[in-house]
């Protein structure tokens, strides 16, 4: 399972995430979902920070890097000059495990700085983030539901969720109520003409896809909240239009949100685990036989071919099936 996550990842031009909740030894925690068409990978920890995500997007690579692309993550996040100074200045710039990169921040006077943001957070992002981009990862796109913990390197929101916002506005005047169906009738036109330039990509339709986002999201109407919300959502115009500079980019997240869905079911009927291993095996299992499926492979033969059974088929491993889908 760990090995299909790096696969995918390292073959991914995109990818979808989502998480969900999962309790484990009676305790709430979340289980991420990281995949696209040809992969599927679930892991459930304690927390859905964006530390956390950016440890799962490391797929197990203890590394924490303080490189251009790591230095660059903490300016953006505003972790104070000093903190900067002593990290870029340092000979060193590489640690392997969390204890040999807390031990240098210790070294550097770091973890006694207080001040706001935390500096240990920040930096740890920094370098992991460093890390991602030293193994070539930056460049993938992640499609998320516009959760901040997702939002990093190169982000695409869901149009589904989006517009959803815009759904769930109570309009109590028919004036209101008019005004929002109009705005999500043209929200929805232009997701359909989005999908077709997904298909057959121009640069006189990029251009004007781009300014028939700006005027919708620009509308004024008698609906001040909904005036509002139109204003939030422009302020995303890149994350809403990244499949204009990246065609392959899905406009959504379903496959994600349909991959998590059976880990809900689980939950739903089992409650949570007990013990790491029954954890980390319903994490493995479920990831590889959502996998095969989109693999076409039977779960069955997979496990049969894995295990030597008698009279089971030979079935190449998934990493192998991964990274051949992904090449050119």
């Amino acid at each position: 399972a760990s090995s299909v996550l790096r696969t995918g990842l390292d073959a991914a031009s995109w990818i979808t995430v989502d998480d969900t909740g999962a309790r484990h030894k009676a305790k709430n925690g979340v289980c991420t979902h990281i995949g696209n068409d040809q992969f599927a990978s679930f892991t459930t920890t304690g927390s859905k920070s964006r530390l956390n995500f950016l440890e799962l997007l490391n797929a197990g690579d203890p590394t924490y890097v303080v490189n251009d692309p790591g230095l660059a993550y903490m300016r953006t996040h505003d972790l104070t000059g000093r903190a900067i100074a002593l990290l870029g200045d340092h000979a060193n710039r590489r640690f392997v495990g969390r204890a040999a990169w807390t031990a240098h921040l210790q070294a550097l006077g770091i973890t006694a700085l207080d001040v706001h943001p935390d500096p240990v957070r920040v930096a740890t992002e920094g370098a992991l983030w460093g890390s991602i981009c030293a193994q070539g990862l930056d460049d993938t796109v992640i499609v998320s539901d516009g959760a901040g913990q997702f939002d990093v390197g190169q982000h695409a929101a869901c149009w589904v969720h989006a517009e959803r916002l815009v759904h769930k506005l109570d309009a109590f005047t028919e004036d209101r109520r008019v005004a929002k169906e109009a705005i999500r009738d043209r929200i929805w036109t232009l997701y359909a003409d989005l999908k077709a330039y997904a298909r057959a990509p121009t640069p006189a339709a990029k251009t004007g896809l781009a300014a028939r986002f700006d005027a919708i999201f620009t509308t004024k109407t008698c609906f001040v909240t909904l005036d509002r919300l139109l204003k939030r959502l422009h302020a995303k115009k890149a994350d809403l239009l990244m499949v204009l500079e990246r065609p392959s980019t899905p406009l959504h997240t379903n496959g994600s949100e349909s991959d998590i869905r059976s880990h809900v079911t689980r939950r739903k009927v089992s409650g949570g685990t007990r013990s790491d291993q029954g954890r980390d095996c319903r994490d493995a299992f479920l990831g590889l036989m959502k996998t095969c499926a989109k693999q076409s492979i039977r779960f069955w033969d997979y496990l049969g071919s894995r295990l030597s059974v008698p009279g089971a088929p030979d079935v190449a491993m998934l990493p192998s099936l991964i990274a051949h889908a992904g090449q050119p």
